[in-house]
């Protein structure tokens, strides 16, 4: 419940506030050490970090709650976890969104794809009927309320690229008078699209997707986002990204008969502090007893 109220703080801030995404309780920690006040949870990453395939609905809805559940302990900032289209139908997505709330998550990004659903920038995506994807809006309303727990819900639309702007927009402005915290258009194409959502519903923060590597949406710095309106900035791909070109060069390095060069990796001592020995250690020597010793 504190990381809830930290996050809608977070939200009535002002300014524009960064949050990459992890997919593992480490990338997660490092995010916190960093500073940054939140983070989000990537389907895309955990897919490809958990079971080496592509994000297109074959995570299960257990796989995801497990994964988040192990990030959001390891953590004490809020976090944002990706629950894609619910899992299901109305029903479904009631339970998601209380199983999240069970998980530690201080808020939930749920969309309008038709299973099974594909990644966000790429081809094939299909959304609900409108009627449809609002009224799962309201389930994930009605399922906050009966929790008792006031997690944020971030309502995402995919129609701006299977469908249209305009759609995409209708979509944001019933979602916004559904409840929905935050609202999401993803694969906006154009700055002029971006104003466009900041328009719809100014009362409801909004949430820009900064696709590393070359997304259809335009990547704009922290002081642009704010000026067009936009309140959460996150970053999906950035951890991954850089995770897996270090463990192509690392291999390369290994498979040449050498080691990683200085520099290119943190020394072991640094590597047992970020995980926490030293911490251990301390704790365990408030415990230690004369015959343990």
């Amino acid at each position: 419940m504190e990381k809830v109220k930290v996050l809608r703080r977070l939200l009535e801030t002002p300014g524009v506030h960064q949050g990459p995404a992890c997919y593992d309780a480490l990338g997660a920690k490092l995010i916190e050490d960093a500073g940054f006040p939140y983070c989000i949870t990537s389907g895309f990453s955990i897919a490809a970090s958990r079971l080496a395939l592509p994000d297109t609905g074959l995570l299960s809805y257990a796989e995801m709650l497990d994964q988040g559940r192990l990030i959001t302990q390891a953590v004490s900032i809020p976090v944002i976890g990706d629950a894609d289209n619910g899992y299901g139908n109305a029903m479904n997505l009631k339970r998601t969104v209380k199983g999240f709330i069970a998980a530690g998550f201080a808020g939930i990004l749920l969309e309008d794809q038709v299973a099974p659903k594909a990644c966000g920038h790429t081809r094939g995506r299909k959304v609900l009927p409108r009627d449809e994807a609002v009224m799962k809006i309201r389930a994930a309303i009605d399922a906050r309320k009966e929790s008792g727990c006031d997690i944020v819900i971030v309502a995402r639309t995919d129609a701006r690229q299977a469908v249209s702007l305009e759609e995409a927009l209708i979509r944001c402005r019933a979602f916004a008078d559904a409840g929905a915290d935050v609202l999401f258009i993803d694969a906006l194409a154009s700055v002029e699209e971006m104003k466009a959502l900041c328009q719809v519903s100014p009362h409801v923060p909004k949430l820009a997707n900064m696709l590393e590597g070359g997304g259809k949406t335009p990547l704009l710095n922290p002081k642009e986002l704010q000026e067009v309106g936009y309140k959460l900035a996150v970053y999906p791909l950035s951890l991954v990204g850089v995770s897996i070109r270090a463990m192509q060069d690392a291999l390369s390095a290994i498979k040449g008969g050498g080691i990683p060069p200085p520099g290119s990796m943190p020394s072991f001592e640094e590597i047992k502090d970020i995980v926490g020995f030293n911490s251990y250690y301390e704790e365990e020597e408030r415990y230690s007893t004369s015959t343990n010793k």
